[in-house]
């Protein structure tokens, strides 16, 4: 019997621990120095007091938001890495792939938040904007932050299961859809007095985004 030898080349996976610890030491920081409010961001999905309390438009530039959001983007650019692994549409250890989804990631959300900016400005919502923001922007870190776990051990561990990646997919889902109707919800009085321009927002800057990344998507 003949013995082949194939030359293989180990793909390294010191890219991700870096940024997993990096993304644990922001929030370990985070807590650090916003430990009251952290211990109320904790308790989001329990009760809405932490909405209640840091409602102020200013609060979407502090630097609790800017740090979790960091944390937010790595945990979520990871997920969709993993996603595209799974579907063989990219290895889960190309750091290229990753560099080029998180900043494919940042520049959406920034710049979905720069045009509602503007659009806001335009029809004299402003106020209603920021809060409506934050409010999708703190549950949206929640998410994060809960999947990052989940991250590492997907990273870490050969997982072929459908019904894991499918059920991890579906809660990310579900909960997100369970944060709009919370939003709507809080916010329901502003809405019916503003309800053509939400309407228009709702259309042009929340579903359509998301259309057209599925359809890029899906072509690439």
């Amino acid at each position: 019997m003949d013995l082949i030898l194939e030359h293989r080349i180990p793909e390294s996976k010191d890219w991700a621990t870096f940024l997993f610890v990096l993304s644990f030491l922001l929030i370990a920081v985070t807590k650090t120095i916003f430990e009251v409010r952290f211990n109320e961001f904790l308790k989001l999905f329990v009760t809405d007091k932490y909405i209640k309390i840091y409602k102020d438009p200013s609060q979407m530039l502090s630097w609790f938001t800017i740090s979790l959001f960091f944390v937010q983007l790595i945990s979520f650019a990871f997920f969709i890495l993993i996603l595209l692994n799974y579907f063989g549409l990219a290895s889960k250890t190309d750091w290229v792939k990753y560099i080029q989804i998180i900043t494919l990631l940042g520049v959406f959300v920034l710049s979905k938040y720069l045009v509602e900016k503007i659009i806001a400005t335009s029809f004299k919502i402003e106020e209603f904007m920021e809060q409506f923001n934050l409010q999708k922007v703190s549950y949206r870190t929640f998410i994060g932050l809960l999947i990052l776990p989940i991250n590492i051990v997907l990273f870490y561990n050969d997982v072929s299961s459908s019904l894991i990646i499918y059920g991890i997919l579906l809660i990310i889902l579900i909960t997100n859809a369970l944060t709009y109707l919370i939003s709507l919800k809080s916010y329901q009085s502003l809405l019916i007095s503003n309800i053509f321009y939400f309407i228009l927002y709702l259309c042009a800057l929340e579903i359509a985004p998301y259309y057209f990344m599925y359809y890029w998507f899906t072509r690439r």
